[in-house]
């Protein structure tokens, strides 16, 4: 049954949305985007008997909070204040593209509160070919959903082999989406990059160019045993909906929908 909450967390209210109970994971969206396109996965690990909570950051869906001169620590300190006033935690993260480094964040600020980080569509050490913000810089909309992603972000954000009407599935603010980012520039790559000591997995589509598959074998060749990487074919940025199966599979297992209680 879907729960939502409104959580105050420092500075910031971030809407949330709560499936199931019992170990909690934390769904992080990617930038400027409200975790909708998250339900899917959260009722399947829900059904698994984990406690799924989807944070919107700031500004996305009915989140407030400034923006202005912040950077990707504070967004981690406010999921650290919800798992703080739930009182639920640690808890598994999953982070997909700007959200997993809020995560990887998280997992380095606060280790306690971290038991694993699945990365969907790890950026950040090599970077796409060229900018792909262009679309959100021109757009003249507040928000976009539905046909404004397709025509606005899908020859870039998806796989050729995708069909881009998934992307309706996915709501985003602009201006948002390029405040998120701002708040990861002139951080120091090692603030968030290896995600402390926590256990890794790394879900990535081999078609991603905005964050392409070398920086998934680059965390497994650098950090090693820690790391586990998956690479899924015929799968870009959106892969969580391009292939929903093997996303969802991948993340379950990692952890521990369906196993019994220790």
């Amino acid at each position: 049954m879907q729960r939502q909450r409104n959580i105050e967390a420092g500075g910031a209210i971030l809407e949330c949305t709560f499936y199931g109970s019992g170990t909690p994971v934390v769904l992080l969206a990617n930038a400027g985007c409200s975790t909708g396109y998250f339900d899917d996965l959260a009722r399947v690990l829900a059904a698994g008997g984990l406690q799924t909570i989807s944070v919107n950051m700031r500004g996305a869906g009915e989140s407030r909070g400034s923006l202005d001169g912040i950077t990707v620590h504070d967004l981690a300190a406010d999921v650290a204040g919800v798992l703080e006033a739930v009182d639920c935690g640690p808890a598994h993260l999953v982070g997909h593209t700007f959200g997993n480094r809020v995560a990887r964040c998280l997992a380095v600020d606060r280790p306690s509160l971290v038991r694993s980080v699945t990365l969907l569509a790890a950026g950040g050490l090599i970077g796409p070919a060229t900018p792909l913000d262009t679309g959100f810089r021109n757009a003249t909309e507040v928000k976009m959903n539905g046909s404004d992603c397709v025509t606005v972000l899908w020859a870039r954000w998806l796989s050729p082999a995708s069909d881009p009407k998934i992307l309706a599935q996915v709501e985003c603010w602009p201006a948002v989406h390029l405040a998120h980012l701002a708040t990861s520039r002139g951080m120091p790559l090692e603030d968030w990059w290896g995600a402390g000591t926590a256990p890794l997995l790394v879900i990535q589509g081999l078609d991603d160019e905005a964050a392409p598959p070398g920086n998934g074998r680059a965390l497994r060749e650098q950090f090693g045993e820690r790391v586990r990487v998956i690479d899924l074919p015929r799968a870009g940025h959106f892969l969580l909906l391009e292939q929903p199966e093997g996303v969802t599979g991948a993340v379950a297992e990692f952890v521990g929908a369906g196993a019994e209680p220790r």
